[in-house]
């Protein structure tokens, strides 16, 4: 091993050659990481870990000070980092330390030190700059620069790495405001073909060492290794060691960092998940954060009565929780007054905001926002839309364990969700690369997001010191949601979404009819999964399973269908309409304008209901129906489906009689022996009744010849059925 002596300087550096090869070694301790962060973004925190992660020695220049460096991401600034630079070179006497010196806040290492310094020494000059593609900020310097045989021409100011005595001599000169342009500085430095010389400086032409992201994007791409991630530049074939999203490249820098260097692997998900966790089972629940939930109301929307349901099982201490209601639309007045009386009272507090108040939807949340900032003891805003179904008990608690400051809760499983992977060049919603991968939970762990909306949780302390303007939501051109990621995004503040556990959905509220009394019978199409949870028997899955269906009678089934609420929600539509038939044979309502075997009913159609009962009948009726008779296949269609009426004193009962339908379905809307006495069926030829038929349930039979029927007397209260016949 020989020390390689620096000409210039007369003394040993810190690089080693092996006499039997052509290896050059650099000793990793020798190398110094310097860095300006007048302030601890979220971004200086990744730079941080990536460091740690590969055991890089980093010197932080500027904390604690005003930055007044300028906007140097959309105009030429950050001499300020020059300054400092300077002056913390001054006081370094070690010749032979080799200086990084770097932006933090959107820069990622890929790699360690030994690799680094390898790529550092085989470019064979003293200083080397990171490149890129685009000349900036004076374009009329294009002629000056050297021209490369391949590879970007231009320097970049974000990025160099040399000898301390040659970077000394590089910033000697400086003299100019914090807000001058360093890239200006510097690049005059290297289009000066004599200061170039002296101070012997290159470009990373190639991008061995530094990936300046803006003009390269189509470029770099995501190298999943054994256990670990890289960027690769496709157009040079190479793998930087580190990552700079200089310039507009903000979101494309923390996408990468969603992997790079080891955030997420294919082989150990995600490794960064678990830690600095804010762990709340050790507390009491006097001790538990307080969290002012703010839920929104702006437009008509299913399942409202569900969503409040849902929100009084949150597992959270109600007496750490405070209220923030506000309510734009007077249809759901009801339901908001109905949760408010009940269950208002156990809350810490409640601030309910109706329509008469005449609030819009931004002065709304910029008003619940200001509600935490202003109350010392808000420690987090929990924002709810209500069109959001919070199906995880927990949720609010994972959230606020995952100890991030905006942490958005759930992806849906849907390809339409409440977070956008990427942004288009006018900051609309464009597709990430594994934007679908998440929704459907192939790949899972927590993820920076440029757009969150619909429901998150924000740190009370960033309300306070970073996002402290109270119009956060106000926008001239964009919605509230843009309006305020936006915000959130210059300020260099991250978002995140997490797909770690299943948190819920949210509603579709397109489509949604407000002129019946129970409009959410009418959302079998739009929200099929929430209507199926609030209008289908809690034991019905279990039939294909357990076969949970029984035989009362030959050929006839029995099996479990409708919950409670979609009974008495049939049964008071149908009453709410009102327009019984009177029982008698003549019926204009039927093809013909005779009905054989009359009954009191109102048919489906009479309330525009039989699109959704067809829906009903084909998702819920026919793989029954196939399963029971082996063979016959059919698409549910019917002629007629009703609800029938039976009273004591109106018509009680039905005459024996076949059904024109190859089968019927006959579903029990209320409860014998509760809402009435005596009434079932009874099947003739086999001398066979259902005399206490189960509230919800559905008895299945064939319609003709076999199976010759009558209604037997209601002989108190009010006997409700639906039925339906159905054929192929």
């Amino acid at each position: 091993l020989v020390g390689v002596l620096t000409p210039r300087l007369g003394t040993i550096a810190l690089c080693i050659i092996f006499l039997n090869s052509s290896i050059i070694l650099c000793l990793p301790e020798k190398l110094l990481v310097v860095t300006v962060a007048t302030k601890e973004t979220d971004g200086f925190r990744r730079f941080m870990r990536s460091a740690k992660h590969f055991n890089y020695t980093v010197k932080v220049l500027g904390r604690g000070q005003k930055w007044n460096g300028g906007d140097y991401m959309s105009a030429p600034g950050g001499g300020q980092k020059v300054r400092l630079l300077k002056a913390a070179l001054e006081k370094m006497k070690t010749q032979d330390k080799i200086i990084l010196f770097i932006d933090s806040y959107d820069v990622i290492f890929t790699s360690g030190p030994e690799e680094l310094l390898k790529k550092f020494q085989q470019a064979r000059h003293k200083v080397v700059f990171s490149s890129e593609s685009l000349i900036w900020p004076d374009r009329h310097l294009e002629d000056k620069h050297p021209h490369v045989r391949e590879g970007n021409r231009f320097l970049g100011s974000g990025g160099f790495v040399g000898y301390l005595p040659n970077i000394k001599e590089m910033v000697a000169d400086w003299t100019g405001e914090d807000n001058d342009s360093d890239q200006l500085f510097f690049t005059k430095i290297y289009i000066d073909p004599a200061k170039r010389k002296a101070i012997n400086i290159t470009l990373d032409s190639k991008c061995r060492l530094f990936q300046n992201l803006h003009g390269a994007l189509d470029e770099v791409v995501l190298k999943f290794e054994d256990r670990r991630v890289r960027a690769r530049n496709l157009l040079y074939d190479t793998l930087p060691v580190i990552i700079h999203g200089n310039g507009p490249t903000k979101l494309q820098i923390n996408y990468l960092g969603n992997y790079i260097p080891n955030t997420w692997t294919f082989e150990n998900g995600c490794t960064l998940c678990h830690e600095e966790l804010r762990p709340l089972t050790a507390l009491k629940e006097s001790e538990y954060p307080l969290v002012v939930i703010g839920i929104f109301i702006q437009q008509p929307t299913p399942f409202v009565t569900v969503f409040f349901e849902r929100l009084l099982k949150l597992q959270y201490p109600k007496n750490r929780l405070k209220l923030f209601i506000y309510n734009q639309e007077t249809h759901h007045e009801r339901q908001v007054s109905s949760f408010l009386k009940d269950h208002g009272s156990l809350y810490q507090d409640v601030k309910f905001i109706g329509p008469e108040e005449e609030m819009d939807g931004v002065a709304s949340r910029n008003l619940g926002f200001d509600m935490c900032r202003k109350d010392k003891d808000c420690e987090y805003f929990f924002s709810l839309d209500i069109e959001v179904v919070l199906k995880n008990e927990n949720t609010l608690k994972i959230l606020i364990e995952q100890n991030l400051q905006v942490f958005l809760s759930f992806a849906t499983g849907r390809l339409w969700s409440n977070f956008w992977g990427a942004l288009s060049v006018d900051g609309y919603y464009a597709r990430s690369e594994d934007y679908v991968d998440i929704v459907q939970g192939r790949r899972v762990g927590v993820w920076n997001v440029p757009y969150v909306s619909s429901v998150y949780l924000v740190k009370a302390d960033l309300l306070r010191s970073e996002l402290t303007e109270y119009e956060l939501f106000n926008s001239h051109i964009l919605d509230p949601d843009m309006a305020y990621c936006h915000n959130i995004r210059s300020k260099g503040i991250f978002m995140y979404v997490t797909n770690m556990h299943t948190f819920g959905r949210i509603l579709s509220t397109e489509n949604y009819q407000t002129g019946h009394l129970h409009n959410d019978l009418w959302q079998i199409f739009e929200n099929p999964v929430d209507w199926q949870d609030r209008y289908i028997h809690e034991n019905y899955t279990y039939i294909m399973k357990d076969k949970l269906i029984e035989t009362p009678c030959p050929d006839v089934y029995w099996f479990p269908l409708f919950s409670d609420v979609a009974s008495n929600h049939i049964v008071e539509e149908m009453e709410h309409y009102g327009k019984w038939s009177g029982g008698g044979n003549v019926d204009n309502r039927i093809q013909g304008g005779y009905e054989n075997v009359p009954t009191v009913d109102i048919h489906m159609n009479q309330i525009n209901f039989e699109k959704e009962w067809h829906k009903m009948l084909l998702e819920y009726i026919a793989p029954i129906t196939e399963k029971m008779y082996p063979g016959y296949y059919t698409k549910a269609q019917f002629d007629l489906a009703f609800v029938v009426r039976y009273k004591p004193d109106e018509q009680p009962s039905l005459r024996p009689h076949h059904d024109a339908s190859t089968f019927t379905i006959n579903i029990a809307l209320n409860q014998v022996g509760l809402d009435y006495q005596g009434g079932g069926c009874r099947f003739l030829r086999y001398d066979c009744s259902i005399e206490a038929p189960r509230k919800g349930w559905a008895l299945m039979h064939p319609g003709r010849l076999t199976h010759y029927h009558e209604g037997l007397p209601t002989t108190a209260g009010v006997r409700y059925i639906a039925v339906s016949f159905v054929d192929p």
